[in-house]
C-alpha cells in the first residue's frame, strides 16, 4: 500500500464565538479560505476530493462549497460528522482512501462557526419547536443535552481528578497558548483571514489575565451536585475556525511534512465519554505497532479540563508532553474543526523540534472518541 503523507497543514486563527473577530463569518467563507489556501499551495498537482468534518450546519455539503470556491469544480466534496472528532475524521478518512489506492490527493479538515450555525425546529404536532440534534439516547446518568457531566464531570470521578487539578491545568493551558502566540510558534499554520472587522491573524482566545484565584472564584456549573467542579473556566469555549490539510500518497513525490501512521476510532459508554481518549489512543499506537514511551508530544482536546487530565493519569502520560502550545481550555474548541486544527499544530510543532511522533486524541459526544499518530522524519 501507499503511505499517507502530509504535504500541507493550515488553519485560520481562532475566533472566540458571538463576541470574536470572525463573529460574521460563517463556515462556508471559513472552509473556501483554508482550502483555498492549501489548494494554492500544491503546484497544480490534481485534487481528488475536499473532505471537511462539519457539524450542526444543516446538513450541506460545505467541502463541495469550498471546492468549486477554490476552481476545483471537477473535484467533489463530502461531509464528515463524529461530532467533536469531526475534523480527525476527515483526515483518517482521506488517508485511508489514499492507503486503499482509490486516491492519491486530498484535501481534509474540518469548520465550525459557533457564532452563525442556525438553529434548529423540529414540528410537534401543528407547532414548531425548537430542536437540537441529539448524541445519544438519554439517561439520568448520561444526559444528552449536558456533556459537562458526560465529558467533564463522570471522567473526573472515575479518575478522581480534582477541582484543584481542574483549575491548574486550564490556567497552564493558557499560559503554554500565549508563550506559543508571543512566540511566534502559529505563524507558519495560520492563514490571515479578511473580516468585516479587519485582518484576523491571531488565536483570540486565550486569556493572559487568567489567575488560580480567579478559577477558583469561579462557580461550578451544577451546585445541585455534590462535589461537582466543572466551571466555565476549566472548560473549553464556544468558537469559530477551519482548518485543512493536503493528504497524499508518497508515490506522487510531494515534498511530505509528516507522514500518517494510524488512527483509530472507538465508542464507550455514553456516561463516560471523557474517558473514550484513552482507549482510543491505546487501540492506534496499537494498530502504529508503538508504545506510549515511543510518543514524543500528545495533543488531547480540552473540551474539558478533567477529561484531558484523566486521560494522562490513566495512561501515565508526561504531562509535559501534552498540548505544549495550549489547548480547548485556551486556545478554544471550534467543535467540527479542532480535530484537524489538533493535527496541523502537532505536524508543525514536531517539524519545530526536528521530528518525533505525536498523538491527537480527542473525545466526541455519543460516548465516542478518536486518535491518529502522526510521524515526522528529522
Amino acid at each position: 500500500m501507499p503511505d499517507a503523507v502530509i504535504v500541507s497543514a493550515l488553519r485560520t486563527p481562532i475566533g472566540t464565538a458571538k463576541k470574536g473577530t470572525l463573529r460574521d463569518t460563517d463556515a462556508y467563507l471559513l472552509a473556501d479560505h483554508v482550502v483555498a489556501a492549501v489548494a494554492a499551495g500544491l503546484g497544480g498537482a490534481p485534487v481528488d476530493d475536499v473532505i471537511l468534518g462539519e457539524g450542526l450546519y444543516g446538513g450541506g455539503v460545505i467541502a463541495r462549497h469550498a471546492a468549486v470556491t477554490a476552481g476545483l469544480t471537477s473535484v467533489p466534496g463530502l461531509a464528515v460528522n463524529r461530532h467533536c472528532a469531526a475534523g480527525q475524521s476527515a483526515v483518517q478518512s482521506a488517508a485511508a482512501s489514499i492507503r486503499a489506492g482509490m486516491d492519491q490527493l486530498v484535501i481534509a479538515g474540518g469548520v465550525n462557526s459557533a457564532s452563525t450555525s442556525p438553529r434548529f425546529l423540529r414540528q410537534v404536532g401543528s407547532e414548531f419547536a425548537p430542536w437540537f440534534p441529539p448524541t445519544h439516547p438519554d439517561r439520568p446518568e448520561a444526559p444528552n443535552m449536558d456533556m459537562s457531566i458526560t465529558v467533564g464531570w463522570n471522567a473526573a470521578v472515575k479518575a478522581g481528578v480534582s477541582r484543584e487539578e481542574m483549575d491548574a491545568w486550564a490556567l497552564g493551558s493558557h499560559q503554554k497558548a500565549i508563550a506559543a502566540i508571543d512566540g511566534g510558534r502559529f505563524v507558519d499554520e495560520i492563514v490571515p483571514i479578511d473580516t468585516p472587522h479587519g485582518v484576523f491573524d491571531t488565536d483570540e482566545h486565550p486569556r493572559r489575565d487568567t489567575t488560580l484565584e480567579k478559577l477558583a472564584g469561579l462557580k461550578v456549573l451544577h451546585p445541585e451536585i455534590d462535589g461537582f467542579s466543572i466551571t466555565a473556566g476549566n472548560a473549553c469555549g464556544a468558537n469559530d475556525a477551519s482548518a485543512a490539510l493536503a493528504i497524499a500518497s508518497d508515490r506522487l513525490g510531494l515534498p511530505a511534512l509528516g507522514l500518517i501512521r494510524a488512527w483509530a476510532s472507538v465508542g464507550v459508554d455514553p456516561a463516560f465519554t471523557g474517558l473514550a481518549p484513552v482507549e482510543a489512543i491505546t487501540k492506534a499506537l496499537s494498530r502504529a505497532r508503538m508504545s506510549l514511551s515511543d510518543v514524543d508530544l500528545f495533543e488531547i482536546n480540552e473540551a474539558f479540563a478533567a477529561m484531558c487530565v484523566a486521560t494522562i493519569k490513566l495512561l501515565d502520560i508526561d504531562p509535559a508532553k501534552v498540548n505544549v502550545s495550549g489547548s480547548g481550555c485556551s486556545l478554544g474548541h471550534p467543535v467540527a474543526a479542532t480535530g484537524a486544527r489538533m493535527i496541523v499544530t502537532m505536524v508543525h510543532e514536531l517539524r519545530r523540534r526536528g521530528g518525533g511522533v505525536g498523538v491527537a486524541a480527542m473525545c466526541a459526544g455519543g460516548g465516542m472518541g478518536s486518535a491518529t499518530v502522526i510521524e515526522v522524519a528529522p
